[in-house]
């Protein structure tokens, strides 16, 4: 088997397992998120709300606040799942989160089904804000 296969089957798995701790009393809607850091290390995250809407937080944004806040800040890969018909994005809050660390993160979008699509973020966020439109 491709190694490049089983590292984003594993990263897949790790989301799914994630996305079980998910906090969504309103939505109902669980996504779970795993991080690949160029160190090799995986976090994950889940989705997590609140009763003030706008202080909910995805489960992509969760896992890299975590690989930070434990000091990793290169990344190479991140899967997100969830039960839908289609495999799951990131939202555009995400996208631009996960293109400040890169432009060539790949993104392993998946739903319970076995559906899969990858793409880069580059894909899904082209012409992002970035570190360059602050000078």
């Amino acid at each position: 088997m491709n190694i490049l296969k089983k590292i984003y089957e594993k990263l897949i798995k790790v989301a799914e397992e994630a996305r079980l701790r998910a906090y969504v009393p309103y939505s109902k809607f669980k996504v779970g998120a795993a991080l690949l850091t160029k160190g090799k290390k995986i976090y994950s995250g889940c989705n997590i709300e609140n009763a003030s809407f706008g202080l909910a937080i995805c489960a992509e944004r969760v896992a890299i606040f975590k690989a930070i806040s434990e000091g990793s800040n290169q990344f190479e890969a991140i899967a997100i799942v969830c039960d839908s018909k289609k495999p799951c994005f990131p939202c555009g809050a995400c996208r631009q989160v996960i293109s400040e660390f890169g432009k060539e993160i790949i993104i392993i979008n998946s739903n319970l089904r076995g559906k899969v699509e990858i793409k880069n973020i580059n894909d899904l966020l082209p012409d992002a804000f970035g570190k360059e439109n602050l000078i």
